[in-house]
């Protein structure tokens, strides 16, 4: 039986926790993604590159982080996302493609490989929504904040998870990012930082994981045994209950990481798991490393740790305590280099670099902090792969004439009403999402297309794909109504589909030209 844990946290300080991250984060610098390179584990298996080599979108909404990944010619095709604003359930939608596979309330990382998500500019936060990875691959989530995702309660999103990698998961790195929750599990919240069914080969480091029931954990049960390699490094734990992290099988290596006010456990090696634990500080905790709730033992190996004002338990058919005076009890061979700062400068060296919005600054392995050079990236373009064109394209509209047809359409609305060259009158769909197509008798060349809004409706569209109905292959996507032009294309019907509004949009005009 796995015991009840209390949240010490007061209502008052998780708001003041909450704002001074928000803070932090909103008067943050300009970030370069993946800056410096993966480090530990994620550097095993081929290397984390995510998004290296690909197009460099920003997206402001989690709907245009979705619409970037079902815009890839592939669902491994590279793609870095610079992701500025507040991300929410209120502008994250499902958008579909061959390339995504995503959900509405969550972002979804799915089925898919080789992406970067990075906050820039004035920050990317994540609003009671969390990050979502299953059956991927060579992610990166850099310099990004996910706060109070709840597994209950209102909203509801990702069960819990801030970020929650499951289901034959490989290469995921995470860092400078900042994790946070007003609670425990009683209070709705679950794990800040979860790997299950199969996930491998994953780093968190320069992040800070604060104010929470459960930190994280390697394995859903005692039977979940596929996980491991996973590096945690200069990290901070704040105010966090248990889990920092559970260990169910497998290897990891925590090492510079700097653990404040762990409430009843911390490292928890069970079912046969192996951890390296160097040079970390342990500051004002309880029952810090060792083999908890269960009697299916864990192993660790020690060196270089400081403990500062620790308390341990006595040891019980549950309670195996590493301490008062830890002992490595196995031996664990790490395959790839690292330099460890000394124990005693970790909570400085950690203050100065760990989380979103410090300039991605890591340490040189002296106890000093520094920006690390640059990973080149191909040059940023707004969340739109075609460029709106304010003047009216040349030659005849090819709408005029054709036919139309849709998704669910607003009571009295027609959709030819966006084919008819009358502003007056418009389409819209039942909701604020929905789609409307032209379409010919014969295979007809298109390059160009114009969407214009009925009076009153200007800039109520927010993003949008536009398909060749044909195949379902991607033309374009992009945000806001205007003209927009792609290479010719043959096709009997073209499709605008809108996966994001401030309202109900109002399509009056669906132009098209060749």
């Amino acid at each position: 039986m796995r015991r009840p844990v209390a949240l010490r946290i007061s209502a008052a300080s998780a708001a003041m926790a909450l704002a001074a991250a928000v803070g932090v984060t909103l008067s943050m610098s300009e970030a370069s993604a993946a800056t410096g390179g993966a480090t530990g584990y994620a550097t095993q298996n081929g290397g984390t590159t995510g998004g290296a080599g690909g197009q460099t979108v920003r997206a402001t909404t989690g709907t245009q982080i979705h619409a970037a990944l079902c815009s890839r010619a592939a669902s491994n095709t590279p793609i870095t996302i610079e992701v500025e604003g507040t991300i929410n359930h209120g502008n994250t939608t499902k958008v579909s493609g061959d390339s995504c596979n995503t959900a509405a309330g969550v972002i979804e990382l799915k089925q898919i490989s080789n992406v970067t998500l990075v906050g820039v500019g004035s920050g990317a936060v994540f609003d009671q929504l969390g990050i979502h990875i299953r059956e991927s691959s060579n992610i990166i989530i850099q310099n990004v904040t996910v706060r109070n995702v709840k597994k209950s309660g209102s909203p509801t999103s990702n069960g819990g998870d801030a970020i929650g990698m499951e289901s034959d998961v490989r290469n995921v790195w995470v860092d400078h990012a900042t994790l946070l929750a007003s609670g425990g599990e009683s209070e709705g919240y679950d794990g800040l930082f979860d790997m299950k069914d199969n996930t491998q080969y994953v780093t968190l480091s320069y992040s800070i994981l604060r104010n929470s029931g459960r930190g994280g954990l390697i394995g859903s049960s005692e039977s979940d045994l596929s996980n491991g390699y996973v590096t945690f490094h200069h990290n901070r734990y704040e105010n966090i209950d248990s889990r920092a992290p559970l260990l169910r099988g497998g290897t990891a290596h925590a090492y510079n990481n700097h653990y404040v006010s762990l409430n009843e456990s911390g490292i928890n090696s069970r079912a046969g798991a192996k951890a390296k634990v160097d040079n970390n500080y342990f500051e004002d905790s309880k029952d810090v490393l060792g083999t908890f709730y269960t009697d299916q033992r864990g192993y660790w190996q020690v060196s270089g740790n400081v403990f500062d004002n620790v308390t341990w338990s006595s040891p019980g058919t549950e309670n195996y305590p590493a301490g008062p005076n830890p002992q490595s009890n196995t031996t664990v061979s790490i395959p790839y280099s690292y330099s460890l700062d000394a124990a005693a400068c970790v909570p400085d060296v950690v203050s100065r670099t760990a989380g979103a919005g410090t300039g991605l600054k890591v340490s040189d392995g002296n106890c000093s902090a520094q920006t690390p050079t640059p990973t080149p990236t191909t040059p940023t373009t707004p969340p739109t792969t075609p460029t709106p064109d304010p003047t009216q394209p040349s030659g005849t509209n090819l709408s005029i004439g054709a036919g139309s047809d849709g998704s669910s359409k607003a009571d009295g609305t027609s959709y030819g009403s966006v084919r008819d060259g009358d502003m007056s009158t418009y389409w819209s769909p039942s909701g604020s999402t929905g789609s409307v197509s032209i379409k010919w008798g014969s295979a007809t060349a298109v390059s160009s297309v114009a969407i214009r809004e009925a009076a009153g409706s200007t800039g109520v569209i927010g993003s949008w794909r536009l398909l060749n109905a044909d195949t379902g292959a991607v033309l374009a996507t992009g945000s806001g109504a205007g003209v927009f032009t792609f290479p010719q294309t043959s096709l009997k019907k073209i499709t605008f589909e809108i996966t994001g509004a401030t309202g109900t949009p109002k399509v009056a005009e669906f132009e098209t030209y060749a």
